[in-house]
């Protein structure tokens, strides 16, 4: 390996006499692949994968002139495949025919047992589609047949681990070639991600094979996909490099391409316009010579400007004793906008610590500008920071946003860096609070107050100290809501106007109370007296504080960490079954900062002990079916349906749970009018009298 700085010999330039005087089109084979249609949901799906194989294949039997016998063609196209263009040469006409469905079976039949048999000296493996991280690094390429239940793949590392062994005939397939437009990105660690085990063994391995691997991005990286031309920019790129080679003249320049590729996606990344690099995963090249894809070839990567050692300093006196803050992610993720290029894909934040994420942000390549990207991080802190603290996400801290503002101001100047924009306002959404309690002389009806919270608190109605009936709660709330939407939209009512919209009512209630269908009190709706639910027409979600006395720390705790981390650590979430509601939950719950949100599939007899445990273990966040049970499918598909590329981070409960009420209406989600939802933040609360 070569270390950053150093630039060692090049090794000697790949020759046709290093490669086998046999290998001809007839001796080469390959397994090409396209997906672009999973069975475990149509978020999945994306345009471009199977024209990408096809054109591939295109290659491979029209200037590569290889056999159409010799290619096994696997595709599960989005569209009717007869819309494919199929007439490009004779060859692919042939594979028409011959072509299968992109399932792990025929993956495994194809590349483990078919083309093993064969008599080549070359071996192409195409695979477009996703691609996601083992936690052993190996690279699980997801099949069309991959389900909720298990994600069927194809694990790639093994598949090549097995090729090099005496499995295959020892004189077959000196060389094999592996391009994957694909991306390789962690697969999420929570229970909606079941990839099962795929190792596929083999037996001794055959020195002089060689392989070649060339993919679309780098670990960590996604692979960009143009949905509009229905084409990868990874196997774009590859295609101009064979352009109308020979499949000999096309292995032999492997390399030349390889890098040439590299250089294109260096100068995309340069310019700001995309994150991923390809990457050869090998250090030799066909004849054995050491290359790699980002030493000796070419003048270095040029990086942003780096923190210097003042710069350091002051992060390490300004983060002293602070963990992350709840709008870490935020911060993480506009920092790449800002400094122009794209967000890594990963699930939350790469570290636990604000200088931890400082550190992997100055290891990363800048974009226009040459901005480190810790600097605009800290810019939004500061902003964030002298903001009040409330639901319109600020830290309520102005002295540590001045010190912050500071430090990004001294720092733009030594450096002399361009000039940063502010970051984005929080959306300006108002919402409605409702707080009930129980007269303490245990009389009929509830004591109300509700208070409208925005940009600022507006205290709106209370009952007094005398009980009223829900009924009358209901009436009153219904009639704000009429009023408010009313003065909202009249010009010159300086007392509405801070609220651009009322999205949220909230109510604070007491734990028997929890349960109570708030969602579905009807509201007034069109002509003829119409009435939809509330939680159709508002997110509606239930709070408990005043139960929360003796786990505030903890309460707190995990509402901060799922907020720094941008709801999308693999941990934030836990599905408790009905059998795991024991005595002994809460304290499990509590045990450690994760999990901040539950999904209970608690049934009807244990809904109450499932309530109990949320509320000791210090639980904000959970969702359970009222009067328990457990929907068809499970509470993540329910909420989750894409289960990720693209679902909805846990911050987006609350806008998905009214979705999924308003599906409920046209008869998509059965279920769904029985849906509660906890959501209590704990820097969004009034410490008030009681309203005895």
């Amino acid at each position: 390996m070569t270390h950053p700085g150093t630039r060692p010999a090049p090794g000697p330039a790949p020759l046709p006499g290093a490669l086998p005087a046999s290998l001809t089109p007839r001796r080469t084979f390959a397994l090409v692949a396209g997906v672009e249609r999973y069975g475990i949901s149509h978020h999945w799906n994306l345009r471009g994968p199977a024209r990408d194989a096809l054109r591939f294949a295109r290659w491979l039997t029209g200037p590569g002139e290889v056999p159409a016998a010799n290619v096994r063609l696997l595709l599960s196209p989005l569209d009717d495949p007869g819309r494919l263009d199929w007439t490009a040469t004779p060859g692919l006409a042939e594979l028409r025919s011959a072509y299968r469905p992109a399932t792990e079976a025929n993956a495994k039949s194809a590349l483990l047992e078919e083309l093993p048999q064969c008599d080549g000296d070359l071996l192409w493996i195409f695979w477009a589609g996703h691609g996601y991280l083992g936690r052993g690094g190996e690279l699980m390429l997801p099949c069309a047949d991959a389900g909720p239940g298990q994600i069927r793949h194809l694990n790639l590392d093994s598949a090549l681990r097995w090729w090099k062994t005496d499995l295959v005939k020892h004189r077959r397939f000196p060389l094999q070639a592996a391009l994957v437009d694909a991306c390789r990105v962690d697969a999420p660690r929570d229970s909606r991600w079941n990839f099962g085990s795929a190792d596929y063994g083999g037996g001794a391995t055959v020195p002089g094979r060689r392989q070649f691997r060339l993919y679309a991005s780098r670990e960590g990286e996604a692979a960009q996909n143009d949905a509009e031309r229905g084409a990868g920019r990874f196997t774009e790129a590859l295609l101009a490099e064979l352009g109308d080679r020979s499949v000999r003249e096309g292995v032999t320049g492997l390399p030349q391409a390889a890098r040439r590729i590299h250089r294109v996606f260096r100068e995309l990344r340069e310019r700001g316009e995309g994150w991923q690099l390809p990457q050869f995963l090998v250090d030799r090249d066909w004849d054995a010579g050491s290359f790699l894809d980002d030493g000796p070839y070419g003048p270095p990567e040029p990086r942003a400007a780096r923190l210097d050692q003042t710069g350091w300093d002051g992060l390490g006196e300004l983060f002293e004793g602070r963990g992350l803050p709840h709008c870490a992610y935020e911060a993480y993720t506009w920092a790449f906008k800002e400094a122009g290029c794209a967000t890594p894909v990963h699930h939350g934040l790469p570290a636990d610590s604000l200088l931890d994420v400082v550190g992997d942000l100055d290891e990363r390549q800048g974009g226009r500008g040459g901005m480190p990207l810790a600097v605009p991080f800290v810019h939004y802190l500061a902003d964030r920071a002298a903001r009040p603290r409330g639901p319109a996400g600020g830290l309520g801290d102005p002295a540590w946003a001045a010190r912050l503002a500071q430090w990004v101001r001294a720092t733009r100047e030594r450096l002399a860096l361009p000039v940063l924009r502010p970051p984005p306002g929080p959306a300006r959404q108002a919402a409605l609070h409702v707080r009930l309690e129980s007269p303490p002389g245990g009389e009929d009806g509830l004591l109300a107050r509700m208070w409208l919270r925005g940009e600022r608190t507006r205290h709106i109605w209370e009952s007094e100290g005398s009980p009223v009936t829900e009924a009358a709660v209901r009436a009153e709330l219904v009639g704000r809501l009429a009023r408010l939407a009313a003065a909202a939209g009249a010009d010159g009512d300086d007392a509405a106007q801070p609220y651009e919209t009322i999205g949220r009512i909230e109510f604070h209630v007491p734990y028997e109370m929890l349960e109570t269908d708030f969602d579905q009190w009807p509201v007034p709706r069109g002509p003829a007296g119409r009435t939809r639910p509330l939680g159709m027409l508002y997110e509606v979600v239930v709070r408990c504080p005043q139960e929360r006395e003796d786990t505030r720390t903890a309460w707190r705790a995990k509402w901060r960490w799922m907020h720094g981390q941008g709801g999308r650590h693999p941990d934030t979430v836990r599905v408790v079954e009905d059998a795991e509601v024991t005595d002994a939950l809460g304290v499990q719950l509590g045990a450690r900062t994760a999990p901040a949100c539950v999904l209970g599939h608690a049934s009807a007899a244990r809904t109450d002990a499932l309530l109990e445990a949320l509320l000791e273990g210090g639980v904000p966040a959970a969702v359970w079916q009222r009067g328990g049970g457990t929907p068809a499918g499970g509470l993540p598909a329910r909420l989750s349906p894409e289960a990720l590329p693209g679902a909805p981070a846990v911050l987006g409960l609350p806008a998905r749970v009214t979705e999924v009420r308003r599906a409920a209406a046209g008869g998509a989600a059965e279920g769904a009018d029985r849906l509660v939802l906890l959501w209590d933040d704990p820097d969004d609360t009034i410490d008030l009298r009681s309203l005895a």
